[in-house]
């Protein structure tokens, strides 16, 4: 469950970055619920505390990414590369991994 006490730095909610070279990028307590990132190049990004319920990142590389403590639940990661993702505390619940 998100906890809504966080203090969200920008919402980019259902947005389409799809294909999107967004190496590095600073989602840090970014919403980004529905958006579509299938594809995105997220190598590097800072997405703690990040919103990402129902995002679609189908084939992203989220190589050395920063997600401890981010939502994901029921999000599309089917073919996106986590190597060396940082996952701690992150809510997988539902995810889609096929």
């Amino acid at each position: 469950m998100v906890n809504h006490s966080k203090a969200w730095t920008q919402d980019l909610s259902g947005q389409n970055l799809a294909g999107a070279n967004l190496e590095n990028v600073n989602f840090s307590k970014t919403q980004l619920v529905k958006t579509n990132l299938e594809g995105a190049n997220l190598k590097g990004a800072k997405l703690d505390n990040a919103n990402l319920t129902y995002a679609k990142l189908r084939r992203a590389n989220l190589f050395v990414a920063n997600l401890s403590h981010a939502e994901l639940s029921y999000a599309d990661l089917g073919y996106t590369d986590l190597s060396y993702a940082n996952l701690s505390h992150a809510n997988l619940s539902y995810v889609d991994l096929s």
